[in-house]
């Protein structure tokens, strides 16, 4: 397990979501958890919508100023280069959708390279327009990782279609998520499911992250 810990993807992949239940599922594990939302993109799904809920289960959290309001500037707060430059604390960085949002990294990747103890995760939802198979996807991750100045580490298959996701609906999805992963030579890390459907679907447990919650 890595100290830092990047989350990227198309808009619309879920990253937001998969980053904040990872965040909870490091913090269950009794590790020191911070979370920063480097989403200079899209000002209306962020991670400071559950900030309540991070204050609660004791992760810290750090945003944009002016994250949950009406004003979207592209700054970002100075917490964000103590937390990537600090070696107390597993962080976990929600970046911008595509390859725009992923150029917020830049000012912290030499800090991120030098300390070499990261992994930078591709969210993929299958379900989703321009990653609809294994050839789109990897147009945008590379789109993505070129913009960014880091390289991807491995893919987290989150194929959903909302509350209606059944688990068939995600087992179609992990051999897109294999072609992916053997075009560009990563490891899917894991395939996230619903609490609702967790047991149902027929794959390796160890390989699965439980989403307890939707976090909007």
């Amino acid at each position: 397990m890595k100290r830092v810990n990047l989350f990227l993807g198309h808009y619309g992949s879920g990253k937001t979501n998969v980053a904040l239940n990872y965040a909870f599922d490091l913090k269950s594990q009794g590790l020191n958890v911070s979370i920063a939302d480097l989403d200079i993109v899209n000002p209306y799904f962020r991670t400071k919508d559950s900030q309540k809920e991070l204050e609660q289960a004791g992760i810290e959290l750090v945003a944009l100023p002016f994250a949950g309001t009406n004003v979207d500037l592209p700054s970002l707060p100075a917490e964000t280069y103590g937390l990537v430059m600090r070696n107390d604390k597993h962080v976990i960085l929600d970046i911008g959708g595509d390859d725009r949002g992923a150029y917020a990294l830049g000012r912290f990747t030499p800090y991120i390279l030098e300390e070499n103890n990261y992994d930078m995760f591709f969210v993929v939802n299958f379900y989703r327009p321009l990653t609809r198979n294994a050839e789109e996807a990897m147009e945008v991750f590379y789109e993505i990782q070129q913009a960014a100045g880091i390289k991807f580490t491995g893919i987290i298959n989150n194929s959903n279609l909302g509350e209606e996701t059944t688990a068939e609906d995600v087992e179609r999805t992990i051999p897109l998520a294999q072609n992916l992963s053997e075009m560009t030579s990563l490891p899917v890390v894991m395939t996230t499911v619903s609490e609702k459907i967790f047991e149902d679907v027929d794959c390796d447990n160890k390989f699965m992250l439980k989403l307890q919650k939707k976090y909007y």
